[in-house]
């Protein structure tokens, strides 16, 4: 396997509750530098991103019920809309943690049902917040994910501990099918980890270190990363 550039695979992300117009300027303005495939930002600057990236094929993604998904599902499906009529490309949506911890595996899948069906056609990833949950939880929410539909499913907010490990990717990658692609997020904080995540399955990497790792991985392997399979 190789890694051609790892740029196309980081989400490069700010989702801190004190970030200013003046901060998403400045992000839009490194992933347009560096070649990120998205910026990942909260819904109130989706129409600022679209505009700052116009021209440009950088993604707008955004979050639903961020950080704690605990909203009605209601709430999440008009959220999304909105987001989506601002320019949003993307939808990362927090599931109900507290449903599923109670097994209500239909109140799950319905959930990411409705957002989809308010996002037409966009990519809706499912955020599972991994560092939470145990091993059978995380099961159950890749298969509802997969009932659902849902293309992506991202481990993490970065808001509850934990964060995106191997073992995750793998237990997802075993569970879920061919189709569903898998976004590590949550402590991603250098190029190795960057690698070994997605060695074993993660399509996008979810970051604020994003120009970080691609220093980093210029530096070690320049353009492309051989990558041994195991």
């Amino acid at each position: 396997m190789e890694i051609r550039g790892i740029e196309k695979y980081i989400d490069h992300t700010l989702l801190k509750q004190n970030a200013t117009t003046k901060d998403i300027k400045k992000l839009c303005a490194e992933a347009k530098g560096y070649g990120f495939q998205a910026v990942c930002l909260n819904p109130c600057y989706v129409s600022l991103a679209k505009k700052e990236l116009e021209g440009t094929d950088v993604r707008v993604c955004t979050v639903i019920g961020f950080p704690f998904g605990a909203n009605k599902t209601e709430v999440k499906a008009m959220e999304a809309k909105l987001a989506v009529e601002d320019g949003a490309d993307e939808i990362d949506m927090v599931i109900n943690v507290g449903m599923l911890k109670d097994y209500r595996f239909d109140y799950i899948v319905n959930e990411i049902k409705e957002v989809m069906a308010a996002t037409g056609d966009k990519i809706v990833k499912v955020i599972a917040e991994t560092g939470v949950l145990t091993e059978e939880e995380k099961e159950l929410v890749t298969r509802a994910t997969v009932a659902a539909g849902a293309s992506f499913i991202k481990t993490c907010t970065g808001y509850s501990g934990g964060g995106a490990t191997v073992a995750d990717i793998k237990l997802i990658k075993k569970v879920g099918n061919e189709r569903l692609q898998i976004k590590a997020s949550g402590g991603i904080r250098d190029c190795e980890k960057a690698i070994s995540l997605i060695k074993y399955g993660a399509e996008r990497i979810g970051t604020s270190s994003s120009i970080e790792i691609v220093k980093q991985f210029k530096e070690k392997y320049g353009e492309v990363c051989i990558i041994d399979e195991d």
